[in-house]
């Protein structure tokens, strides 16, 4: 399929302008769906794993299983995350994220299942949003279970590790930093205040699967749409893509906007290939949206 060349002005390749006429169409009608992947915060300057934009993973995932097997791995993560966190956590949204949110507003989209861990929907103003992967604004204690703002941890890691000033120039998605072994050396964790317990970010790690009633929740949004608008995402893994494969099955119309090919294209009824946040301000403005 042809897809949509979108800059600082409106222009159309061939057949173009009829995709967006068709997005209009399908959005129009209200009752949408949203599935947003790390493609929609690449313009918050958040670096996606397999777009355009995106670079290869040079540091190895976190496991569940070797974050609370190995206090080696635990130094490790949190050093890699602390520095992270720094980007993560001064990104804004950037124009895709307030289109969502306007077409939100304006009674289009009935719901948002983000795979991103950034936060961004929110800080945007959407409202009906779920975070399939967890968000890394919060921290969870491994035993007592309790939730704490991920800027009291950031505040309690400065004050326990005063003189580190660990930088990378490589942020994955998740926030994950790539340091050497010598910037993680001697790089002291905190554990909960409460209970001593280990704390974990509040995201779903490699080998953890997302809570069962989160995963529910997000199949009662699809299923109860007029129709499925992907964003950003590759589609490349089954977390996202069994979202997709759900919507198919309940002949819901699926739209997907991102740069590339994903997993779910032979699933779509329209696919546009372009900018996210050019797009989608462009689809707001179109439907009265602001």
């Amino acid at each position: 399929m042809e897809g949509v060349t979108l800059g600082g002005t409106m222009e159309a390749s061939p057949g173009g302008l009829d995709k967006l006429d068709e997005l209009d169409a399908l959005v129009g009608r209200g009752g949408v769906a949203v599935l947003s992947g790390a493609g929609l915060s690449t313009e918050s300057g958040i670096p996606d794993y397999r777009g355009p934009t995106g670079q290869a993973r040079r540091a190895e995932p976190m496991t569940y299983q070797r974050f609370v097997a190995s206090q080696e791995a635990r130094r490790r993560y949190w050093a890699r995350s602390h520095v992270g966190w720094r980007q993560i956590g001064l990104a804004r949204p950037n124009a895709g994220h307030r289109a969502v949110a306007a077409l939100e507003r304006h009674g289009l989209v009935s719901g948002i299942v983000t795979q991103n861990v950034d936060g961004l929907h929110q800080a945007a103003d959407a409202d009906r949003v779920i975070e399939l992967h967890g968000g890394l604004d919060r921290v969870m204690c491994l035993s007592c279970r309790e939730r704490t703002p991920r800027a009291e941890l950031d505040r309690r890691l400065r004050e326990a590790n005063p003189g580190w000033a660990a930088t990378s120039d490589v942020i994955n998605p998740d926030g994950d930093a790539v340091l050497t072994d010598e910037q993680v050396a001697g790089f002291r964790v905190v554990d909960c205040t409460g209970c001593g317990g280990l704390l974990k970010p509040d995201v779903v790690f490699f080998g953890e699967n997302v809570p069962r009633p989160r995963v529910e929740e997000c199949f009662a949004v699809v299923e109860s749409a007029r129709a499925l608008l992907v964003l950003g995402s590759s589609l490349a893994i089954r977390s996202g893509l069994r979202f997709v494969r759900r919507a198919a099955a309940r002949g819901v119309p699926i739209a997907i906007v991102n740069q590339g090919p994903t997993g779910g294209d032979a699933d779509a009824a329209l696919l546009v290939d372009a900018p996210l946040g050019a797009t989608l301000t462009a689809l707001a403005g179109r439907l009265g949206a602001q």
